[in-house]
């Protein structure tokens, strides 16, 4: 029986703030596009940003939107892919119309996509696939992220700046 990690979705979503677009948002993004056809990427607005009350600054939705459009059409990806706004955890997919079969997250995000799905059987939508995909590691093992590139502990790539 194939796995569903190596089966094929119409279309798939990724989410996320994707500040300081990183190996780990990178790495996320790629699996989206390599178990989907087309891949609707929900990005946080400003908005949505200044309510999760994050530690650290983070670059305006204009500055992050130009990253990851960069970043997808540096590996062809970009005519394969619909980036949208979002104003919230759930995007568009409580939507009885929305395209998404699948939903690609961090271990970290694993629960808002667990939230997601019961959210979907409560108004009684088909629940979707989530592929789950582990942290990715930095030189000392703990996991990349925004916040410590921030904190001027690690590069996008996961190299120590400061021991």
């Amino acid at each position: 029986m194939e796995s569903a990690v190596n089966r094929k979705f119409r279309t798939v979503g990724v989410g996320g703030t994707f500040d300081e677009l990183h190996k780990g948002h990178k790495t996320l993004l790629l699996k989206a596009f390599e178990v989907g056809e087309h891949v609707i990427v929900g990005m946080s607005t400003d908005q949505f940003v200044r309510q999760m009350g994050k530690p650290q600054r983070t670059a305006s939705y204009k500055q992050r939107l130009k990253e990851l459009g960069d970043f997808l059409d540096k590996h062809g990806l970009l005519q394969r892919a619909k980036i949208i706004p979002i104003s919230d955890a759930y995007g568009s997919v409580l939507l009885p119309n929305d395209p998404i079969e699948a939903l690609i997250v961090s271990r970290e995000t694993e629960p808002t996509a667990v939230k997601i799905n019961e959210k979907r059987r409560e108004i009684g939508l088909t629940p979707l696939q989530i592929i789950v995909i582990d942290m990715i590691p930095s030189e000392n093992h703990s996991p990349i992220s925004t916040t410590r590139i921030r904190r001027g502990e690690i590069d996008r790539e996961g190299h120590l700046l400061k021991r």
